[in-house]
């Protein structure tokens, strides 16, 4: 089961003299970065929608009968996987770039993503006619970088972590002048995300729970603003890879903390601190923040592929995977946002294949055989006799710890699923052999 980090009570991590969710009316008070920058209303999220008109695509809503039997209740899929470059960051991105002043724009605008954020930026910024560039990490998927250039960015390949990237491109602006573009911690960017929130509420005005994927905060927390400004009663529920979540200690310390060590492969919600603007927001308004593991986010990219027809990328499956994981714990009508579709073909393949292993559809054995004629040939006829398809065949005969007239093999199959592993492995024991994974 994901891990839970409930939110009991708005009011009880309300700022002094902040005022709570009003229907109709705009949240007024939340805290913004110790009130350094002003409070963001559902007003501001509105403009943003004017503004995106004929720029961002309303995105489909598609309903999911697998999941609502799981569920119990009906489930959607609001599909910013569809969305222009892939994902939602086109909105905030468009949002933020168009309110620059004319000097600013100028002096063109700056961004550091390992994918999402840098296409959002470079298509906002050429089709405002602002110069951008985009710093990159090294080892960014090819056609990430590829797409970034197409859409008009100059992009920069620095640093071998994100961090490094973000670095040198802040160390930019500052030479430059440009204007950086920072992926979430902005109330411009905060805005344009919300818009998603206002979607919804039109398009399925009976929802209950909407779940969507958290890395640094910028689209939940423009959505919990939407829509909690016009349909309190909706819960807002957050979803992080276990091992890139550093909303829960800092929702637990009550204040943003930096994670080490992260390691998931849903690159798009792999952030290491909450920012100062989104994690005020994501504590007064979000509900709960929940955990998923890297099998979960593999079941719930294959369901997606399978089930769905809809490509995902890891980050765009967590809210599919917290509902894998916990389908009885969410109030129906739940809305699970597919926040993007842009998954590099070799992780895609890597994760697909761990996707069936997780759901018993993908088996790897490792045995030994006499190594003599005929001794792979009847392996294979026991397991023809359970059905189970070989996908691919290793041998290893120079291992010192093989005998002299012995031979591993390495088996791949496909299978049906977790009984028919164990009645594999049970065909394979009986027939003789000794099997290790």
């Amino acid at each position: 089961m994901a891990a839970h980090t409930p939110r009991t009570s708005h009011e009880s991590s309300a700022a002094p003299g902040a005022e709570g969710p009003v229907a109709g009316g705009p949240v007024a008070g939340v805290p913004v970065a110790g009130g350094r920058l002003p409070a963001i209303t559902v007003d501001d999220v509105r403009k943003a929608d004017k503004m995106l008109s004929g720029v961002s695509r309303a995105t489909a809503m598609e309903g999911s009968r697998y999941l609502t039997g799981l569920v119990g209740a009906p489930v959607h899929l609001k599909c910013e996987n569809l969305q222009r470059t892939g994902s939602f960051k086109i909105r905030g991105a468009y949002v933020r770039i168009a309110g620059l002043t004319a000097q600013q724009r100028a002096a063109g605008v700056v961004a550091a993503s390992a994918g999402n954020h840098a296409q959002g930026v470079a298509l906002a910024a050429s089709l405002l006619g602002v110069r951008s560039t985009v710093f990159m990490p090294v080892g960014a998927p090819l056609p990430k970088v590829a797409a970034t250039r197409e859409y008009g960015a100059e992009v920069r390949l620095h640093g071998q972590v994100v961090d490094e990237t973000l670095a040198a491109a802040q160390e930019y602006a500052q030479e430059s002048g440009a204007v950086f573009i920072h992926p979430f911690d902005h109330p411009d960017i905060i805005a344009g995300q919300g818009t998603v929130g206002l979607e919804i509420l039109e398009q399925c005005p009976e929802v209950r729970t909407i779940v969507v994927g958290v890395g640094g905060g910028g689209l939940i927390a423009g959505m919990a603003l939407a829509v909690k400004a016009l349909r309190p009663d909706v819960k807002i529920v957050g979803v992080q890879a276990a091992g890139a979540a550093c909303y829960p200690p800092s929702l637990a310390a009550g204040r943003p903390v930096a994670i080490e060590g992260l390691s998931t492969m849903a690159d798009g919600i792999k952030v290491g601190r909450p920012g100062e603007v989104t994690f005020g927001m994501v504590e007064e308004l979000v509900d709960e923040v929940r955990t998923v593991t890297e099998d979960q986010l593999s079941s719930a990219l294959l369901l997606c592929l399978e089930r769905a027809k809809l490509v995902v990328e890891p980050a765009g499956a967590s809210p599919v995977a917290a509902l894998l994981a916990d389908p009885e714990s969410f109030e129906g009508p739940v809305v699970a946002v597919l926040s993007g579709g842009n998954v590099d073909p070799l992780l895609m393949q890597r994760i697909l294949r761990h996707g069936m292993a997780a759901g018993g559809r993908y088996l790897s054995l490792r045995l030994r055989l006499t190594d003599r004629p005929g001794a792979l040939a009847t392996l294979l006829g026991v397991l023809s006799v359970v059905d189970a398809n070989v996908l691919d065949i290793g041998h290893v005969r120079t291992d010192p710890q093989l005998g002299l007239t012995e031979v591993e093999v390495e088996l791949h199959l496909e299978t049906k699923g977790p009984a028919h592993c164990d009645e594999v492995r049970r065909a394979l024991r009986e027939a003789g052999y000794v099997v290790a994974e």
